[in-house]
């Protein structure tokens, strides 16, 4: 009937499909490895996450980072930034230099504004490219480790900034 044998499936054997051999995947420490299972296992030892902008605010102000290492976290943070009703920072000029406060957290920034302020949240380099000329700014007001950079702080960090992005 049609090239159909009805005793074929008598003779036929199944067998597992065939196998890629398995090659040792480069690796090394901290790198995955798969299991027997070909899923992916945790590291035994995962990398340092960076430390937070509170904490570079803390190792700074207490001389364990320097400026460099500073810079490079507090670039890639984000920075909590009060705000009034119209778009833009909040200066204080009741200071010898214009300065704008700006919060390692929403904590501080509650600390320091009240539980209902409104804020907005930005990255440091967003802070360097947006902060006015001739304005500084002050890291956790309120906080135990306050930082201050002055209007000419903020522009070696903005020259720094821009000789790591184009040499």
């Amino acid at each position: 009937m049609y090239g159909y044998d009805p005793n074929a499936g008598a003779q036929q054997q199944y067998a597992p499909p065939p196998q890629a051999p398995q090659q040792p995947q480069p690796g090394g420490y901290g790198q995955q490895q798969p299991d027997a299972y070909g899923q992916q296992q945790p590291p035994l030892y995962p990398e340092p996450s960076p430390p937070s902008l509170a904490e570079a605010v803390r190792a700074f102000t207490t001389g364990q980072f320097t400026s460099d290492d500073f810079q490079q976290i507090f670039a890639a943070s984000k920075v909590y930034c009060p705000r009034g009703d119209t778009p833009g920072f909040l200066a204080l000029h009741n200071t010898q230099q214009p300065v704008i406060p700006m919060f390692t957290s929403l904590k501080e920034l509650r600390r320091y504004a009240g539980k209902d302020s409104k804020y907005f949240v930005i990255t440091g380099a967003e802070v360097l490219d947006l902060l006015p000329t001739g304005y500084g700014f002050v890291l956790d007001m309120e906080g135990e480790h306050r930082i201050v950079f002055d209007a000419k702080a903020v522009e070696e960090m903005v020259e720094y900034a821009m000789r790591r992005m184009y040499g």
